[in-house]
């Protein structure tokens, strides 16, 4: 294979730079060999890189990592965290001593990179999303921060199979981020044999060109040609750079350079002894990364800035999702606030921010790997971000959503035309998974209002939510059912109509609410009180108002939701009370069956989530349980 683009030769400073490569693969072996598991030979091939990176062109300071113009080092292929541990020791950041704990209990040294240390802006280790998140950061860095910091993010070859690989390429090309590098560690060989193209990096290369961005091509273990691919990707120009590099899977130690079945296995104790004497042996070498320049973002962070809410008059008929672009218009007299939609702006209301802060509206079009990716990453720089699709969409980025929880990023996520309620586009288009999927993530909280007034509300309250928040907004419009004045606190409810002699609860959030007062009405017509209760907050949910509901109505619930049974509204409430003395009896209506196409009437009269299914079933528990 020819190697293009530079020439063959070493520069001042570069054979250091090749010591302490030996070392960190020395390292990569002595901490993997010790836990019993790791994955060294994946570090070993991209060692020359991550030397040449820290020890010329990287900018950090590891005594601030808050520092605004830190340099960003993502792994993207975060099994190789070896490597960066190693890196992490070269650079005086962790002692030999941590080192020696990776993958052990209690140590921050986990199996993937996580922000447990201060160096890592987000989990790695779920293949393809490391570059994603990448390209969120570049973006926070060129068109908001305004600040000269580089972004280099390390990719596997195997995760060049993913397609959220080129999404972030496509994304960074679009966005002009020349302040972005990722670098493809291109050894040939996967986790089970070899990747799909092997060592042929003019693939690689017609593919990155196809997507925008400039291919530098080297062989790395060539010193001389990665301190030259990285100066030239470093000396920025509108367009990302990708370094497509040839190395070699366990590079150093001959008795498994470029051998399958060495994926994610430590060497044994006697094996790894020859390997470090065949590298040179244990070294204390210490890389002294380049301080970055001073600077300061060109957005202040202000979350005191004054936010004048919508307000709405009681009675009138507005979409929920109209209510989220309208607050979330309002939000942006915050600075920091910044908004990204996936192509339908125009439905999600999103495209109300836009036309009133263009320059912190990011748009991503069908890519909703990269929607949510760029959220995390542009809440790296500590934005407040909120992204927005169609809720049944936010199930092709579950990943991202599953990963940046276990980041621990604050990132505020709108999912619109919900359930079957937006009717006539049918089941594709229909998110009936959508709360089960968003509260069993971690340290999420999920919120479905029911009108403008209390959507208003919450999409303020998440501006100030830590972590992953959701909110699940509604194609129709229905009718304001709450003054102006009325506040919403996450973990709250709503009781809406309630009176002493209520034998009954009918829980609901968001559309099913409207369903259940029509259906109180309807009892009351034949003499039965139901109360109402609003669960507008399904994570956390307001166990206090649901357990003086069952002791007021003698326990009896009916919840209704626009959802499927599993892990939804139901399976919320249910879980709340389960180790009660005496839990609740719940008649539980959902949507059971696969909908089709039709008026939001018909298909929730289908799904028995209808005012008079309600009615139905408040009816039915009443008899069962002896009071009718």
């Amino acid at each position: 294979m020819a190697i293009t683009g530079v020439e063959k030769r070493v520069l001042p400073g570069l054979d250091f730079a090749g010591e302490v490569a030996q070392q960190m693969r020395v390292d990569g072996i002595r901490a993997s060999t010790k836990a019993g598991s790791g994955h060294p030979t994946s570090s070993m091939s991209a060692a020359d890189l991550i030397a040449v990176l820290g020890a010329r062109h990287l900018r950090y300071d590891f005594a601030n990592p808050d520092k605004p113009t830190n340099d960003h080092l993502i792994f993207s292929k975060g099994h190789a965290s070896p490597l960066l541990y190693a890196f992490y020791k070269a650079c005086g950041a962790i002692t030999d001593d941590e080192l020696m704990t990776y993958r052990t209990f209690g140590s921050r040294l986990e199996g993937h990179p996580t922000p447990a240390i201060p160096w890592v802006d987000v989990a790695t280790g779920s293949l393809g999303q490391g570059l994603p998140v990448a390209v969120g950061v570049a973006i926070a860095g060129r068109h908001l921060d305004k600040l000269g910091f580089h972004v280099w993010a390390l990719c596997g070859d195997s995760e060049l199979a993913e397609g959220s690989i080129w999404e972030a390429l496509d994304r960074a090309s679009f966005y002009r981020l020349g302040n972005l590098c990722a670098i493809f560690d291109i050894n040939r060989l996967g986790q089970r044999g070899p990747t799909e193209y092997e060592w042929d990096l003019d693939v690689y290369r017609k593919r990155v060109e196809a997507f925008g961005c400039r291919p530098v091509l080297i062989d790395g273990h060539d010193l001389g040609q990665i301190d030259e691919a990285l100066a030239e990707a470093r000396a920025g120009t509108d367009h990302p750079t990708v370094v497509i590099a040839r190395t070699v899977k366990g590079k150093g130690f001959s008795e498994i350079e470029n051998k399958e079945d060495w994926h994610g296995k430590a060497l044994p104790p006697d094996m790894a002894e020859r390997a470090i004497a065949e590298l040179g042996g244990v070294r204390d070498l210490r890389i002294e990364v380049r301080q970055p320049e001073d600077g300061e973002p060109a957005i202040r962070h202000t979350p005191t800035a004054r936010v004048d809410v919508p307000r709405y008059n009681r009675g009138d008929k507005v979409a929920t999702r109209k209510a989220y672009g309208d607050s979330l218009r309002a939000l942006g007299a915050r600075p920091d606030v910044v908004a990204l939609d996936g192509e339908v702006s125009n439905s999600t209301h999103a495209d109300e921010f836009k036309k009133s802060y263009p320059e912190r509206y990011f748009e991503m079009y069908i890519a909703e790997q990269q929607l949510v990716a760029a959220a995390a990453g542009i809440s790296v720089r500590g934005y407040v971000t909120f992204a927005s699709t169609f809720a049944a969409f936010f199930s092709r980025a579950y990943d991202f959503i599953r990963m940046a929880g276990i980041s621990e990023v604050s990132i505020r996520l709108a999912g619109s035309h919900a359930g079957t309620e937006i009717g006539a586009d049918g089941p594709s288009q229909m998110a009936l998974e959508d709360l089960a999927a968003l509260r069993a993530v971690h340290g999420s909280t999920v919120l479905y209002p029911c009108d403008a007034v209390s959507t208003a509300k919450l999409v303020r309250e998440m501006s100030e939510i830590p972590r992953i928040s959701y909110i699940r907004t509604t194609r129709g419009a229905y009718p304001v059912l709450y003054d102006n004045n009325e506040e919403f606190p996450v973990g709250g409810s709503k009781v809406v109509r309630r009176s002493d002699g209520d034998v009954v609860a009918l829980i609901a959030a968001g559309v099913t609410v409207h369903a259940c007062l029509a259906a109180a009405e309807t009892l009351a017509t034949g003499g039965v009180h139901a109360r109402v209760i609003d669960c507008y907050s399904v994570k956390p949910i307001d166990v206090d108002t649901l357990r003086r509901a069952a002791s007021d109505t003698g326990g009896r619930f009916v919840v209704v939701e626009d959802h499927y049974p599993e892990g939804g509204l139901g399976a919320a409430v249910m879980e709340a009370l389960a180790l009660e003395d005496a839990p609740p009896r719940v008649e539980h209506l959902a949507v059971r069956g696969l909908p089709s196409s039709g008026t939001p009437e018909q298909l929730m009269a289908a799904a028995g989530i209808d005012q008079a299914s309600v009615a139905a079933a408040a009816r039915r528990l009443l008899t069962t349980t002896g009071v009718r």
